[in-house]
């Protein structure tokens, strides 16, 4: 079983790698960050895990397809880069607001397009796609990274119709807040009820997703009733987001530009 993880070298993206070793996995590590990405795989070998790593910027096609091809078969593709800029729309600057569409959503049909015609000739694969709770609902200071995220939910469900009678699945993960550093800052209201995800959890929770072929992942399960909430009206639905400290969430957002 070979899993690729792109935005290997860090956050989430470097425990799904650990974690996919741990469990027998031979992992490809991806990131346009060389030496976090080979650190990612230190990690892996000293544990007596099987890795290797490419240095790949997602938002280039062309690199994208020439690192594939050195890859090789791939059963599992984990999207897991990802930016985030965490400022008002008008204080942020054009070239964020691309990256931010060209990372999180066009990064997505480069790699797809790359490694999903192997798995359609060997009729089985699973593309994950790391999306975010942001793309269930939009949340203040973040209207490039919810809109993206928006994208990527519409993305993997349209995928997922259209292979629907072949052997190979897709699944698409949206999680509140986690702990990789990078949302540092942010705050939730009801720990209880939106509490910050442990970045270990939601590896383990996706690996065990994969396994089981489900086709989505919702964390913590109160982001589940987000789409039901919106048969309320908009001025009610605004208040109860606003009751939760959705839209104050973002406040104290610092993060570390991955």
């Amino acid at each position: 079983m070979t899993t690729l993880v792109t935005g290997g070298g860090s956050g989430l993206g470097r425990r799904l790698c650990r974690q996919a070793a741990a469990r027998g996995a031979r992992v490809i590590v991806w990131d346009l960050d060389a030496a976090a990405a080979a650190q990612t795989v230190e990690l892996i070998t000293a544990a007596g895990g099987s890795a290797c790593h490419q240095q790949v910027d997602v938002t280039d096609a062309a690199a994208v397809a020439a690192a594939a091809a050195d890859a090789g078969p791939v059963d599992v593709l984990v999207n897991c880069a990802g930016v985030v800029t965490g400022k008002p729309l008008l204080e942020a600057s054009d070239d964020q607001i691309r990256r931010t569409f060209n990372v999180n959503v066009l990064g997505l049909y480069w790699t797809t397009r790359a490694f999903l015609p192997g798995m359609l000739a060997r009729d089985s694969g699973t593309i994950v796609t790391i999306a975010s709770a942001a793309g269930l609902v939009g949340v203040a200071r973040q209207t490039d990274y919810s809109a993206s995220k928006w994208a990527a939910i519409g993305f993997t469900e349209s995928l997922r119709a259209e292979l629907r009678g072949t052997g190979v699945s897709t699944l698409v993960v949206a999680p509140y807040y986690i702990d990789t550093g990078m949302f540092a800052g942010v705050r939730t209201r009801f720990p209880l009820l939106l509490p910050i995800l442990r970045e270990a959890d939601v590896a383990r929770k996706v690996l065990d997703a994969v396994q089981a072929g489900r086709k989505q992942l919702m964390l913590p399960p109160l982001v589940r009733v987000l789409p039901v909430l919106r048969v309320l009206p908009v001025a009610a639905f605004d208040a109860l987001l606003d009751l939760f400290g959705i839209n104050r969430s973002m406040d104290h957002f610092v993060g570390r530009g991955r």
